[in-house]
């Protein structure tokens, strides 16, 4: 058996689940593996390896991140040698004839749609953190290489522990036939949780519990629970203290977590270092580090500094000298040699790089990372500490998920080294025990696709395999898989609501009895009531809207409802048309927005009056004195305020409607009251079950649906030969030469580059402008601002201009055609990105991208000049203009430079 001889290599026993998965693919099946972080599936993605090569076949493994191929990449070279190991991330191509070739999960998805000669004698594909096709971005890309890849590859699916396995492994047996699914719920390495309240450090469980029976429900440590109890009383009797008085002053370290050196030093006493410190921002990991350096803490000793320096010049030695100093290097170099570090997608990847591999060499023993390091990269503490349970999602700031805590405390206890993990969270108040207890206890981490055809891949699935089959393929997705499994609960209460309305039908005399039609006529009064209602309240709030856009700064106005009441000067206007939310200052002192809820009638100036030119509404003095200015205008607010005519009451269609009602014969019939009711129910119940018929015909066929819309407007377009749009024949559809080029591009405004590239939208452009132009295609900025930098030459203005322009009108096809939106291009980047192809200097170009007076971080300013490069590349293999492939050639050359070719793996 294969097994043994794999087994004989290795260092340690195989524990059950990898024995079990191992002999699963010995046996011939594809497997899904679900088990926790650190507890050891790559094992089972190297045995997929080992059989390939014994067999003399090929073995690809997939990775989600850049990052993590480079790594396996170092660990299969370290294994089988250079020569029978290559590597595809995009950026970088070495060996790719290889028997083992480690890559992105894209770059697979590519192959299988360019069906890429590399794929021949590829018997074994490892996918690693399968569950990244969840990931509402790129997600896609996971499901695509699922249903693309030949039924005699065997797959080898890793993930993360996900609380809906058997579902997914019964889609993949679906579409992929024999597949093993092996779920592990055992970490390796087991996690004690504990909460830090100022320097003590309690468990989060009562553990002896626990100890004498591993089955018993867990419960919150009480010597935890008295302690915070007393803290928060000793906390209320503060409050009522003056400040700096009382036991240790109201704002004082009762309420606050120790500093973060503090908090360091304190794990060092209890040997629970190395550690990583999750903070949900870039600017806090920084803050951090920063903080830790102006304290004493050193973590390292002088062998262990001269070793890092070594390192650090290994990784870093080729940066430019004269960009060291903007990269913020020296404060980075002594933090590393303190054994302190940030780790985050701002950083330069040299950077981030160099962090990793002393963490990993337990040179480094403290982390600041946000949660990104969770995702996926080998980095695991003895400890992890969480600052906070909340967290920017990029909305809104929500509390951590149980998924999530699961996630970020994963990476406590490192297998083979620790004998346990160990997570603390900082408590802070407004923490509870059973809170953090709750996380830290539940294992729900569910996956749900994030599958949708794109432009691309209908193109692709189009020149693959005709329109019926796409379909097939479509419908044959996790995505639908899932979308129909809710739909049979949906369907069943269906035919439970037809039973019980043939039954009310029956007891009003059946369709064609005459109370049946009185029924339906009193439900055709009450829904043109509820539709003028619904008018009436749209008008009324538009109305509303209208009248507080117009107001002028210094206008009196009366509030004609709720607390505010009264009359109120206007400080500050609001112009947005669909909430406006004026600044007010109360005749009763209160200031404050105000909006359209406020004013069942519009509002209207009453008067005016003369307003300083800066008005501190913060301060009570200030709202005294306009309060009291307010009330000596002399202005008074309406006793009565005008109410709006319901526009029920001069409807002709309702008019004629309850005159029908009322000379209806069951109008007057004696038993008109009971009968109603039946009726009413019967409505009511037809009304829920037609919305559930709704639901069920928008989520049936709901991906085939779309790509029906997708064709049609590509077929309008030029990219597809229209045979029978959204019809199912086979081969109903052929692909253009625009649309071989669209199948080419891999980007999120993929049509939009290929509209720009086949109207000769980038046309005439120098290298660096096409460098400029092609950004919009792909930079984000993080927050929404407007520099009013259309870019820096006359033909980058135009070229752009040219570019909204296409995008504008292809977004009004997609309004059409009910499909999702493609971004508006996105100008931040644009100045930056061209200074920097035409070898400007680096901190030009970071201050040029920046927001509000900050300069973007070394790190996104690499991250989106190699998305620039990629989209060149692919703009340098597809444009039909010899001028314009060749600009892109040259930009490429251009950007790949200094601190964007360093480490560019």
């Amino acid at each position: 058996m294969e097994l043994e001889a794999f087994a004989a290599q290795l260092s340690f026993p195989l524990d059950d689940f990898q024995a079990e998965s191992a002999r699963a693919l010995e046996a011939g099946h594809g497997v899904l593996v679900c088990a926790p972080t650190g507890a050891g599936k790559t094992v089972i993605g190297e045995f997929a390896v080992h059989l390939a090569l014994v067999s003399g076949h090929k073995c690809f493994y997939t990775t989600p991140i850049k990052a993590l191929s480079n790594q396996k990449y170092a660990d299969l070279v370290e294994r089988y040698g250079k020569a029978s190991v290559g590597l595809l991330t995009g950026d970088l191509s070495i060996n790719p004839e290889a028997p083992v070739v480690v890559m992105t999960t894209e770059v697979l998805r590519n192959m299988l749609y360019a069906n890429s000669p590399t794929l021949r004698g590829l018997s074994h594909v490892v996918m690693d953190e399968v569950h990244y096709l969840a990931d509402r971005f790129r997600g896609a890309v996971w499901e695509e290489v699922i249903l693309h890849l030949p039924q005699d590859v065997r797959l080898v699916s890793l993930s993360a522990t996900v609380s809906n396995a058997e579902e997914f492994g019964a889609w993949m047996e679906t579409v992929r036939g024999d597949t093993e699914i092996v779920v592990d719920e055992v970490r390796p390495v087991p996690l004690w949780q504990h909460i830090m309240v100022g320097r003590r450090l309690f468990d989060l469980f009562d553990n002896s519990a626990q100890s004498a029976d591993p089955t018993a429900r867990l419960v919150v440590d009480q010597e935890l629970v008295r302690h915070l109890k007393q803290r928060q009383s000793l906390d209320r009797v503060d409050s009522w203290e003056p400040r700096g008085r009382g036991r240790g002053g109201y704002n004082g370290s009762n309420h606050r977590p120790l500093p973060r050196p503090e908090v360091i030093a304190r794990l060092d006493e209890e040997g629970l270092l190395p550690a990583i410190t999750f903070i949900f921002s870039r600017a806090g990991c920084d803050a951090a580090v920063a903080q830790c350096l102006r304290s004493r803490l050193r973590l390292t000793t002088d062998e262990q500094a001269a070793e890092i320096a070594e390192i650090i010049e290994r990784h870093t030695g080729d940066l430019p000298k004269h960009d060291l100093a903007v990269l913020g290097y020296w404060e980075w170099r002594e933090g590393l040699e303190r054994g302190i570090a940030g780790h985050h997608a701002g950083m330069l990847p040299a950077f981030r790089h160099t962090v990793e591999e002393l963490f990993v060499k337990g040179l480094v023993r403290a982390v600041f990372a946000t949660e990104t390091l969770a995702l996926g990269i080998n980095m695991p503490a003895r400890t992890v500490v969480l600052e906070r349970l909340v967290k920017y999602n990029g909305e809104t700031h929500a509390e951590l998920t149980p998924g999530e805590y699961t996630q970020l405390t994963g990476r406590a206890g490192r297998r083979g080294i620790d004998v346990e993990g160990h997570a603390v969270v900082l408590w802070q108040p407004g923490v509870e025990a059973t809170e953090v207890a709750g996380l830290a206890s539940t294992r729900t981490f569910p996956l749900r696709s994030s599958f949708k055809p794109s432009y691309n891949m209908s193109i692709n699935l189009i020149d693959r395999m005709g329109a019926a089959e796409s379909r097939s393929l479509l419908e044959s997705s996790f995505a639908q898989f899932q979308a129909d499994r809710s739909v049979v609960g949906m369907v069943r209460a269906i035919e439970r609501d037809e039973e019980a309305l043939a039954k009310l039908r029956d007891q009003l005399g059946g369709v064609d009895g005459e109370f049946f039609e009185y029924a339906q006529l009193r439900e055709r009064v009450k829904a043109r009531e509820r539709q003028l209602e619904r008018q009436g309240r749209t008008d009324k709030r538009q109305e509303a809207v209208s009248s507080l856009t117009s107001l002028r700064r210094g206008d009196v106005i009366a509030i004609p409802v709720g607390r505010r009441s009264g009359l109120a000067v206007v400080l500050e206007t609001d112009t947005d048309q669909k909430d406006p939310r004026p600044l007010v200052l109360t005749e009763d002192k209160w200031a404050g927005r105000i909006s359209a809820a406020d004013f069942p009638t519009p509002a209207k100036a009453l008067g005016s009056m003369r307003l300083p030119r800066h008005v501190d509404h913060r301060t009570g003095r200030s709202r005294r004195d306009l309060a009291s200015a307010l009330r000596s205008t002399g202005i008074v607010a309406p006793s009565r305020f005008s109410k709006r005519k319901s526009p029920a009451a001069s409807d002709r269609e309702l008019a004629t409607l309850r005159r029908a009602m009322r000379s209806h014969p069951c109008h007057t019939d004696p038993d008109r009251d009971r009968l109603s009711n039946i009726g009413e129910r019967y409505n009511k119940l037809a009304r829920e079950t037609e919305t559930l018929r709704q639901k069920v015909a928008a989520t049936t066929n709901s991906l085939a649906r779309t790509f029906d819309r997708i064709l049609r407007l590509l077929g309008e377009r030029g990219y597809v030969e229209a045979g029978e749009l959204g019809g199912t024949a086979a081969g109903g559809h052929g692909v253009t030469e625009h649309g071989r080029r669209l199948s080419r591009i891999y980007s999120e405004c993929d049509l939009l580059v290929a509209e720009c590239l086949r109207h000769g939208t980038w046309k005439g452009l120098g290298p660096a402008e096409m460098a400029a132009v092609v950004s919009a295609m792909v930079y984000e900025s993080r927050q929404d601002s407007d520099t009013g930098d259309r870019g820096p030459t006359a033909p980058i203005r135009h070229a752009l201009g040219l570019t909204v322009q296409l995008w504008s009108a292809l977004r009004v096809d997609e309004v059409r055609h009910k499909l999702p939106l493609t971004r508006e291009p996105d100008l931040g980047f644009v100045t930056a990105v061209y200074k920097w192809a035409r070898g400007e200097p680096l901190v030009d170009a970071l201050l040029a991208a920046g927001d509000r007076g900050q300069a973007l971080s070394a790190g996104d300013f690499v991250r989106w000049c190699r998305q620039v490069i990629d989209l060149l590349d692919q703009v340098h293999m597809t444009a039909p203009d010899a001028e314009v492939r060749g600009a892109a050639s040259k930009a490429v050359a251009a950007i790949r430079r200094g601190v964007v070719a360093v480490d560019a793996a």
